[in-house]
This record gives structure tokens, sequence and C-alpha cells, in this order.
């Protein structure tokens, strides 16, 4: 997401390299380039026009600190802007009601809603550990109703049953009584969708409405339908009292023009972003914390919070009192850890929040993908669990043999191991208490990811 966007502006920023203050003419110039980089990212036109005059205002004739270059300052200047248009600080849900605190969730059809209801069911379980019930009031795709029982049983919160030959005023109703019955915390409402914003599919969805009285009533959009998601977010805000929006699909939206848009058109909060299919994929939107990604600053915050969510702690301290205690790391230890990064959204999800990943190459940076992760869990799986235990034994014809299981060549699996003995290295200069030299031995395996170690490639 906001790669295109990134790009420009660290280039415009680049060019501003070696001035001595902020003027008016080299303001002009530079902010025409976040013009037509904000332009091209699809971003409303209002909101373009709006933030340019915004910073302008503030960078013209703005001295330069001793400790910041021009581009730094404008930099700064642009981020706070940014931030102001998205709404200064994330939109927590409010879930302050008598229980069941009830959550309508809207929008059209093939936005991700069904999706989206078992990431925010997943999400409220596990960090606000409340139960949850579901209930899909979609009548019209039976399938809907299917999907959103199988997602209920995935992320382990109840699901009330409907049908498509029921009303949706009375599944609502009695999915609100089943929620008090079973004393659960929260409600979660999922709705019918349609193709576009149609008087049928408002005057449904505000009967639910009036017959639910929901503490939030979200709207689902698809990002990548760039400023028409803003549009689309208003005709809705216009009819129904939203109070907040949830962007979906945000991994395959190099631009980013509807992030930067939602706020401002509708007036509402973007309260979640969705990135991919799995139902761990929803995190709360933070536009401090965005702003800071658009311009290449990374977004390490939400790094340190997606590891801390992600990973599996007993794993880890399983695995930190074996190498302590000087036994030997072996290969069920690198599928694990292997297994966990796939779990944390994959390499893309990390590097994104990366500092500076934006002025990387794209040749580079399209390397950076899950694929290769995938391949070596599926080499070390091929294995038996005695060659995992002591790969030592892995010699040329039983490395053939887990090529062929694997569906690789030799080559490949003897890359896996040449990695896997780096890692080996490491953690044996970790359970000897050499921490300057696993400091030196890590450097050396991250360079070696392109050479030595196994090969980023598409």
């Amino acid at each position: 997401m906001f790669e295109s966007l990134s790009q420009r502006l660290s280039a415009t920023v680049q060019r501003l390299r070696g001035k001595g203050r902020l003027t008016e003419a080299n303001i002009r110039e530079a902010l025409r380039e976040v013009r037509i980089a904000l332009l091209e990212a699809d971003v409303a036109l209002p909101v373009v026009q709006a933030l340019i005059q915004r910073v302008q205002v503030r960078a013209v004739g703005q001295e330069v600190l001793k400790s910041l270059t021009p581009g730094q300052a404008l930099v700064k200047v642009v981020r706070d802007e940014l931030t102001a248009v998205m709404g200064a600080a994330n939109s927590d849900l409010n879930l302050a009601a008598a229980p069941p605190a009830v959550v309508l969730m809207a929008g059209l059809q093939g936005a991700g809603k069904t999706t989206t209801v078992a990431k925010l069911a997943r999400l409220l379980k596990e960090r606000k550990k409340k139960k949850v019930m579901v209930v899909s009031c979609d009548v019209y795709r039976p399938a809907a109703i299917e999907q959103l029982r199988t997602l209920a049983g995935q992320v382990g919160v109840l699901f009330h049953p409907s049908g498509a030959d029921q009303d949706p005023l009375a599944i609502a109703q009695a999915a609100l009584d089943a929620a008090k019955r079973n004393f659960a915390d929260v409600l979660l409402v999922d709705t019918a969708g349609r193709l576009h914003v149609d008087q049928e599919m408002m005057a449904e969805i505000k009967a639910l409405h009036a017959a639910l009285n929901p503490i939030e009533t979200l709207f689902v959009v698809d990002s990548m339908t760039g400023q028409d998601a803003a549009n689309t977010a208003k005709a809705f805000a216009d009819a129904l009292p939203l109070t907040g929006v949830v962007l979906t699909k945000t991994d395959g939206d190099a631009r980013g023009g509807a992030a930067l848009s939602v706020r401002y058109v509708t007036g509402r909060p973007i309260k979640f972003i969705g990135a991919g299919e799995k139902v761990d994929a929803l995190e709360p939107f933070h536009p401090d914390r965005i702003a800071q990604r658009i311009l290449g600053m990374g977004d390490v915050l939400s790094l340190v919070e997606q590891v801390e969510q992600s990973v599996d702690q007993e794993k880890q301290r399983k695995l930190a009192e074996k190498v302590i205690k000087g036994k030997r790391f072996d290969l069920n230890d690198m599928r694990d850890q292997l297994e966990q990064m796939v779990n944390m959204g994959g390499m893309a999800s990390l590097i994104e929040k990366l500092p500076g990943v934006s002025s990387l190459p794209e040749q580079v940076r399209s390397k950076v993908n899950d694929r290769e992760m995938q391949r070596m869990i599926a080499i070390i799986r091929s294995m038996t669990k005695k060659e995992r235990r002591h790969p030592d034994l892995l010699n040329g014809s039983r490395r053939a043999r887990v090529a062929r299981g694997s569906g690789t060549q030799p080559a490949d699996v003897n890359r896996l191991l040449k990695q896997y003995q780096q890692m080996e290295k490491m953690m044996s200069k970790l359970g000897s208490g050499g921490v300057k030299g696993l400091m030196r031995q890590m450097s050396g395996a991250m360079r070696g990811m392109g050479g030595a170690g196994f090969p980023l490639r598409g």
C-alpha cells in the first residue's frame, strides 16, 4: 500500500537537499510534485487541494532547524497534515453499552464484509477478551451465511444460525435475544450487500439499524476502488449514522487514495484496515503511523505489536531454554521460525513497515515475497523426523529424495541447508554467551540472504 506515492514523495524530498531554507519558490516546486503524486494515488481532488493549501501555509518561510535539512522540514509538515487529514489518532470501537454491544456492518457486495466480521470477532476475542456472537442477515446469499458459520468456527466465536427463508429483521431480533441469553459481550451483525447503492438496500439496513440500535455502525469498503470508495462511503454516511469505516484489501492497493480520502469526504474515522484473506489480517488504523509509512519512515510500532501478537511465546521460550542449555538448533526449530514469520503476515507485511523500504528499487522489493519461505517449509516437511533432528544425515541421495518430495531442485535443498548452518552457528553463539559474536553472525546472515543464504527470487 502507498508504494507509488512513497516513491514520488521520497524523490521530491531528495531534490530539496542542499537548500538553506524552505522558500516560496522551492516549496511551490515541491508541492507541484506532491499534488501530482496524490492525484496519481487516486486521492479525491478536494482532499488534494485542502492538503496542499495547508502544507503551503505552514511550510513557506519556515526556518530549517540545525538538526533538519529542508527536505526533512517539509517531510515533517507533510506528515503532520497527512495525519490530520486521516483523523489525527486511532479511533477505537466504542463498546461502552449494556451487553451485548451491537456492531452493525454495512457495505457493497464484494467489499469483504463477511470476512471482516470474522476478523473483527477474532480481534475482539483475542485482544479485548470479549465474548462475541456473529450473525448473518444476508438472506439473499445463502453462501454468505455458510461462510460466516465456517469462519466463526475457525476463530472460536458464537454463531447464530439463519436461513434464506427468514426475514432479516426477525433474524436480527432473534440473534439479539440469543446474545443476551448467552451473555455475549458483543454481537456483530453482517448485512446484505448490493452491487451499487440503491433504495431497497438502504431501506433494509435503515430498518435493521432502527431495530437493533447499534452502538457502532461500520461501513466496509474495498480500498482498491480508490476515491470511489470515499464517494460510496459518503452515500452511506448520508443515509445512516455511520460511526466508522473499515478499509479492506489494502494489500492489493498500491495507491492508497481511499485511506487518504475517506475521513475527509465522509467525516467518519477509518477504524480498521484489512490486508489479506487470513482471519488475523485486520489492524487498527493509526493515521500517524500510516502517514509515516507513506513518507518512507516505516511503522516500527505496528511491527512490534504485530510480532508481540503473532509470535508463539511458549515456542520461543522453549527454543531459548534449549539454546541456553547448549542443545542443538535443528531443522524442526528452523521450520517453526519460518512458520511464525508466515503467520505474522509474511515478509511483505513485515518489510513494508520498515523505514526506507519505499526507496529500494522495485526489482528488489518485488523479490521480497513468501514463496521462498513456503518453499523452505515444504523442503523441511519432506524430510524424515530423524533427518530434521540430525541434518548431518542428509547426504546426496537423501537430498535428491527430499527435493523430489517437495517439488524442488537439489540446489534448493543445498541452499536451505547452508542457511540452516548459518542459523545454527548463531544459536550456538547465543548459547555460549557470545552476544557480540552473535550480532556479527546475524549481520553476516542477513547479507547472505541474497547470496550464500537462500536467495530472494520471484
